[in-house]
């Protein structure tokens, strides 16, 4: 374990989009801090990442 000061932030993102892998549009999924990449499109902003998933977020 590393102390929690060391630890990056994790972000939560909505999935809208997938390729065949074993989340769905909709699911909640956590992110390293400066994973993926940002983008804007009609006003919606958006994250774009291929392998920083770190996990699927269950409520």
């Amino acid at each position: 374990m590393l102390p929690e000061k060391s630890q990056g932030k994790v972000l939560q993102v909505t999935v809208v989009a997938i390729q065949p892998v074993s989340m769905k549009v909709g699911d909640k999924v956590l992110l390293p801090e400066y994973g993926g990449t940002r983008a804007i499109l009609h006003d919606m902003d958006y994250l774009f990442s291929d392998g920083d998933i770190l996990g699927k977020y269950v409520d």
